[in-house]
């Protein structure tokens, strides 16, 4: 039996097959965007209709001309697939559009001053969002502070120490409850407590960091908990059989595996919660003027700060409505090192744990 290269492939097999060039799906694919592109830009017709009408007719194309070609089962593949890859640019869509509008309408306004200055004294144009940015790094830091510590020695707990108990049952339970809390339920929690100290009209910078914990504990007790559940158990053993104590087991065995993976979890966390403004609008509310205590006073958030520059623009709105994108570039911005920071993490570590 000889080797055989099937027709247009480039591929080499045991027989001669007929099938279709390597780049035919990609040929198809990429005509259909480009015609969508076009279609959008110089006609009138309704780009949700005409991206629907497009897909379904390269999705045809490349079905008939597959059956044709290759019969039925790989005609039936290169549809399923075609069908997955158009899934997966619709979802990425809205987001490549939000990443655009946000920084296309907010680069102008994102320099220098804009980061060095505050909204004290500040009317119409000029201003920057420096205490809404040191605002939200003391704040959401302050939060980590308290939710880190707890969420993983509860995820500990869960699953080196809890069994089958009552106790793990019911923990899990409202950790469960407390990943589905809207986070304004959050910020009612931390007002209504300080409230019973300081009074009704206290504001604070630490009442914001408490509400952000109570949303970021679960998350990080999940993510703990499903990182600590993939070490494999013969790591755990192999210490035991060494005489280890189990808590020697669990910090210098367990926790170093699972390390990039708890930072992950953490920095997701951090990612869900840096951005809210509900809670800490009822907790925190509004300054215009730099504040580094959360323990005095009121201090700024970059997603307050940028509901109230759209919610009460200045004469003109103009100013205040780039300020606002500016906040929300920025926003993104320290999402993006955030989650860039836990990668680096993840391959650090990942790659020792690999040798």
């Amino acid at each position: 039996m000889t080797a055989a290269t099937a027709p247009g492939s480039g591929r080499t097999g045991t027989f001669s097959q007929a099938a279709l060039p390597d780049w035919a799906m990609q040929v198809v694919m990429g005509g259909a965007v480009a015609l969508a592109f076009i279609g959008i830009a110089f006609t009138d017709v309704s780009p949700a209709l005409l991206v629907i009408v497009l897909a379904a007719v390269s999705a045809a194309t490349i079905g008939i001309w597959a059956g044709t070609v290759e019969g039925r089962r790989k005609a039936t593949d290169r549809l399923a697939t075609m069908t997955m890859t158009y899934a997966f640019l619709l979802a990425v869509a809205p987001l490549v559009s939000l990443a655009w509008t946000v920084v296309s309408k907010g680069n102008g306004r994102l320099d220098l001053d804009f980061i060095n200055h505050t909204m004290r004294n500040v009317i119409g144009e000029g201003g920057g969002a420096m205490h809404a940015i040191w605002g939200t790094v003391i704040i959401t830091g302050v939060a980590t502070i308290i939710a880190v510590p707890v969420g993983i020695l509860t995820a500990i707990y869960l699953h080196e120490y809890g069994g089958t108990g009552r106790l793990k049952k019911a923990i899990t339970f409202f950790v469960d409850v407390m990943t589905g809390i809207p986070s304004i339920v959050a910020g009612l929690f931390a007002f209504a407590l300080f409230a019973l100290f300081f009074g009704p009209g206290v504001r604070l910078g630490v009442m914001g960091s408490i509400a952000l914990s109570v949303l970021m504990i679960p998350i990080v007790v999940r993510s703990t908990e499903e990182m600590l559940r993939i070490v494999p158990n013969g790591l755990r053993e192999s210490a035991f059989a060494l005489g280890v104590p189990k808590w020697r087991v669990i910090t210098k065995v367990v926790l170093p595996t699972a390390l990039a993976g708890i930072v992950t979890g953490v920095m997701l966390a951090i990612a869900r919660v840096i951005g809210e403004t509900a809670p800490l609008l009822v907790t925190v509310g509004t300054i215009d003027s730099l504040n580094f205590n959360p323990f005095e006073g009121r201090m700024q958030s970059l997603a307050v700060f940028t509901y109230f520059e759209y919610k009460t623009p200045g004469v003109p709105p103009e100013p205040s409505f780039d300020r606002a994108w500016a906040a929300a570039l920025t926003l993104i911005i320290i999402v993006l090192v955030l989650t860039g920071i836990a990668k680096l993490v993840q391959r650090r570590f990942g790659v020792l744990q690999a040798r």
